[in-house]
């Protein structure tokens, strides 16, 4: 039996980035971290690693990135991978990717 007090969810923190990045484009790194509870450095090797399987791709604006988050990628797992990125960002946040 876990503790009343542990701390663990259903989505990984690639999920998470995931649905930060997908409800503001521009969000800070920063903010990620704050919102997700990890480090800024775990969120660089996460969007990382999320750009490397083309769930994203980053496009610098001034001083700022932009992420576009790619909603047709299915997603990793076998027991996952008849569903999307953009319906897992719809089912979590209620957002819905542009097309």
């Amino acid at each position: 039996m876990t503790s009343p007090d542990s701390q663990w969810t259903l989505l990984s923190n690639h999920g998470h980035v995931l649905v930060c990045l997908a409800e503001d484009s521009h969000m800070r790194l920063k903010d990620v971290a704050v919102r997700v509870g990890i480090t800024e450095r775990a969120v660089q090797r996460i969007i990382a690693e999320l750009e490397e399987a083309r769930f994203l791709s980053r496009e610098r604006e001034g001083r700022r990135n932009h992420y576009r988050i790619h909603g047709d990628q299915p997603l990793r797992h076998p027991l996952e991978q008849l569903h999307t990125v953009g319906e897992l960002i719809e089912a979590v946040s209620g957002f819905s990717l542009p097309s």
